[in-house]
């Protein structure tokens, strides 16, 4: 915050009549703009600015603490949520470099494909299909997926594309690649 000097003697022009009027009646007081002290209103005038912004900045500051609180108590709820739904889900983050909603809507998705399987046996080619269409189709193409009980992997991938979870025991690897245009 920056405060500058301000010469507020032109801001108070009605001392001027004052005086006028003080001759004009003819009474034995002293004159006001002669003995007047511009410099202690001046330094007045700044306090009360002084204060008045103090008071704003006080204000201000109470407004975006409550905002930034607000804020945390929402991140700590969604948190809390999230692990509720991995825990009823029985998820397990092995490794992960993506955005939390892009996890989450793979959970979802991965339960869903799951949930809907009649048979008893895990079908891992399925499974593996529909999780790479819907992330080909929501996120733009190039994503790849591994499903299984058991399987090796080293893989390279784009930033922010990649997953490695469980659920219960079906592991998926999701990753992204980056597509380029073949040169001709």
């Amino acid at each position: 915050m920056s405060f500058s000097y301000i010469n507020t003697k032109h801001l108070l022009p009605t001392f001027s009549f004052l005086d006028n009027y003080t001759k004009s009646q003819s009474i034995n007081t002293p004159s006001l703009s002669k003995s007047f002290d511009w410099q202690n209103i001046d330094e007045n005038i700044i306090i009360i600015r002084l204060k008045i912004e103090m008071q704003g900045a006080e204000e201000e500051l109470e407004r975006r603490s409550k905002f930034l609180n607000s804020l945390i108590q929402k991140k700590k709820k969604n948190a809390a949520e999230q692990k509720q739904n991995h825990d009823r889900m029985n998820v397990r983050v092995r490794a992960s470099d993506m955005p939390l909603p892009l996890q989450n809507h793979a959970f979802k998705t991965c339960t869903h494909i799951l949930d809907s399987m009649a048979s008893v046996k895990l079908d891992s080619k399925r499974l593996a299909l529909s999780l790479k269409k819907e992330f080909d189709s929501t996120y733009g193409p190039a994503w790849h997926c591994i499903v299984g009980t058991s399987f090796g992997s080293y893989v390279t991938h784009s930033l922010g594309g990649f997953l490695y979870f469980s659920i219960d025991k079906v592991y998926v690897l999701l990753f992204k690649t980056a597509v380029e245009p073949l040169e001709q």
